[in-house]
């Protein structure tokens, strides 16, 4: 075997991860270094891709876009089944389950009103001013700020393969244009509610509390260190889990291509591109047979560790989130910055606005720690929200944090029909304007859950 640099396969990953880790880590210094970028909350990961997008275009290095796509693909999958595979804390349902249910609600309701949003500004161009226009492209703002870079690129890519010529680069534009609203119109937003009192005493004060013993490990978990490392026991069972996964996928997109070759063409792409769904319900399904084996004395140690598979998802999504925003390609949306601007902008206004109607009915006794988490998750991911939700919570001593993560559960429920309906869109003409009225018909049964769905005490 050639170890040289001439054997391109044998080096060409490790220059890739290498590019990604340099922007990384300079990412990270220009946010301790410079006022304005720490200021903006922007996280590390966005911040470092957007570095290597404009040293890529320098042509001072060259940037592998198919690799890069498949770090997206693969690292929001794996990010979610370490996100699954986590033994819930005891005090996780202190939210409980009906704020939970309401929160999953929210999340997808906004997702809806994205929806409804997007296809009413492509529908509207396409009759109008772009009549080429991809007039399902609008499907690409829940996806890009409701859900992230990952699922832009997974739904993106599968429109181009329709017939929407630089949709994977769209989407991902999009969803990069989300961590911009997310990062720093959430920090204006901020600004203007501090000043205005609403925020009240609720000083942007970081705490420096130093984390006990059990932060890092739970009783009866396995040793740090025995035989083997236990951080190589949580990337196994990772693995293994995405291993499951792709079997799961193959088998059910296979079964779909034995029925009927027309339900395999609709179905087997949206399979194949949330089959991160898949692992985490797989990785779920996993956690509870540990626990049962636990419970029954067929093994003495919990396995996972908790701090260990935050660790992990985080990797793979800061890698997701470089490799996403490094990979789009300018040239593919350079006849569509007037969908792509109207969508962005309208998109960041519509989320804000529905978000301050439904967290108020929601969250009544934590208003903006509710309101400013939700609306960084939704126009960026996760991370932004609690980023945000910071500056106001330094602590995490509201529900609000455990709200994104109970409500993400529901929300998976919840936001099934998704898949069904950026399956339909593409199909024809009058398929989007179907698919339009659906949204908004399913918008108002969550608001129903939202503003008429009472525990039963209360009823």
């Amino acid at each position: 075997m050639d170890y040289s640099a001439a054997n391109t396969s044998l080096w060409g990953f490790i220059i890739q991860l290498a590019l990604i880790a340099g922007a990384i880590l300079l990412a990270t210094f220009l946010r301790q270094k410079v006022p304005f970028i720490r200021r903006s909350l922007m996280p590390v990961a966005v911040l470092g891709g957007f570095l290597l997008l404009i040293v890529k275009y320098t042509g001072l290095v060259h940037v592998d876009n198919t690799l890069m796509e498949m770090l997206v693909y693969h690292g929001i999958a794996l990010g979610f089944i370490a996100m699954s595979l986590r033994v819930p804390e005891e005090a996780s349902s202190q939210s409980g389950s009906f704020t939970g249910l309401k929160s999953g609600a929210i999340i997808v309701s906004t997702y809806m009103v994205q929806g409804v949003l997007g296809l009413l500004i492509t529908l509207c161009l396409a009759y109008t001013f772009m009549p080429n226009l991809f007039k399902a492209a609008g499907l690409l703002l829940p996806m890009g700020y409701g859900q992230g870079p990952g699922q832009a690129n997974n739904i993106g890519s599968s429109y181009e393969a329709l017939g929407f010529a630089g949709g994977r680069s769209f989407g991902l534009a999009i969803a990069a244009a989300g961590y911009i609203v997310a990062c720093l119109a959430g920090v204006v937003i901020l600004n203007i509610l501090s000043r205005k009192g609403r925020l009240g005493d609720r000083a942007a004060i970081r705490s420096d509390v130093q984390p006990d013993a059990g932060f890092f490990q739970s009783k009866d978990e396995i040793p740090v260190s025995d035989s083997i490392d236990k951080l190589s026991i949580q990337i196994a069972m990772v693995m293994i889990v995405y291993l499951a996964t792709y079997l799961c996928a193959w088998g059910i997109t296979s079964g779909f291509s034995a029925i009927s070759a027309g339900l395999a063409k609709t179905l087997n792409t949206l399979i194949w591109g949330f089959n991160f769904i898949i692992g985490s319900a797989l990785a779920m399904l996993l956690r509870v047979l540990l626990q049962k084996a636990k419970n029954s004395g067929l093994i003495r140690r919990q396995y996972q560790n908790n701090y260990l598979l935050n660790r992990i998802s985080g990797f793979f999504f800061d890698i997701m989130i470089v490799a996403g925003i490094a990979s789009i390609n300018l040239e593919d949306i350079r006849g569509l910055w007037v969908p792509f601007l109207l969508l962005a902008i309208l998109g960041g206004v519509a989320t804000w606005v529905h978000l301050t109607i439904v967290c108020k009915k929601v969250y009544p006794n934590y208003y903006y720690e509710g309101l400013i988490s939700m609306f960084g998750m939704l126009t960026g991911t996760i991370s932004s929200g609690v980023l945000l939700l910071r500056e106001i919570d330094p602590n995490l001593q509201t529900p609000a944090a455990n709200n994104l993560i109970t409500g993400s559960s529901f929300g998976i429920v919840l936001g099934a029909p998704v898949l069904i309906l950026v399956g339909m869109a593409p199909k024809s003409d009058l398929m989007c304007w179907i698919v339009l009225a659906i949204a908004a018909i399913y918008l108002a049964l969550l608001y129903l859950l939202i503003f008429k769905l009472r525990k039963k005490k209360d009823a």
